[in-house]
C-alpha cells in the first residue's frame, strides 16, 4: 500500500511532490529545511534553521504514523561542512541511541540561498 503523507499546512504541494510516502510500514520522508508555517526560513544560525528542520521532520513522521525515535537512515545535507559539529550536536538533541545509519554531505545550495541544512528521512511506522 503506498499513500501520500501530508501536514496542514502542506508546504511542497506547489512544487508538485509529497512530503512522504508511506510504503506499508516505512516512511520516506522528503527533504525538510528550516521554514515555519509560512514558509520562510526561521531566522537565526545555522543551529536554529537545524532545529527547525528537525521540528518539520518530527511533524512529517507523526503524520504519518511515526517519529524520530522511528528512524532507521536519514541523509544530512549542509551548505558548509565546517557546521559539522552543530549537526553533531543536533543528533544528540533529536535522537537517543540506537542512532540511525546516517549520511551528512556538503551541497554547493540548496533550493533556496539562506537554507543551510535540509534533512531527509525513511522510519518505520507503527502498526495500523
Amino acid at each position: 500500500m503506498r499513500a501520500k503523507v501530508t501536514t496542514r499546512p502542506d508546504p511542497y504541494a506547489p512544487y508538485l511532490l509529497s512530503q512522504a510516502i508511506r510504503v506499508d510500514r516505512l516512511i520516506f520522508v522528503s527533504g525538510q529545511a528550516g521554514y515555519d508555517d509560512s514558509g520562510q526560513i526561521v531566522p537565526g544560525d545555522f543551529l536554529a534553521q537545524g532545529r527547525q528542520a528537525f521540528a518539520n521532520l518530527r511533524r512529517a513522521l507523526e503524520a504519518g504514523g511515526s517519529g524520530l525515535d522511528r528512524v532507521v537512515k536519514v541523509t544530512i545535507f549542509v551548505t558548509d561542512m565546517a557546521d559539522f559539529s552543530d549537526v553533531v550536536a543536533l543528533r544528540r538533541e533529536f535522537f537517543s541511541d540506537p542512532y540511525p545509519a546516517d549520511t551528512i554531505a556538503q551541497v554547493s545550495a540548496l533550493y533556496d540561498p539562506a537554507v543551510r541544512i535540509e534533512i531527509e528521512a525513511i522510519a518505520v511506522a507503527g502498526e495500523d
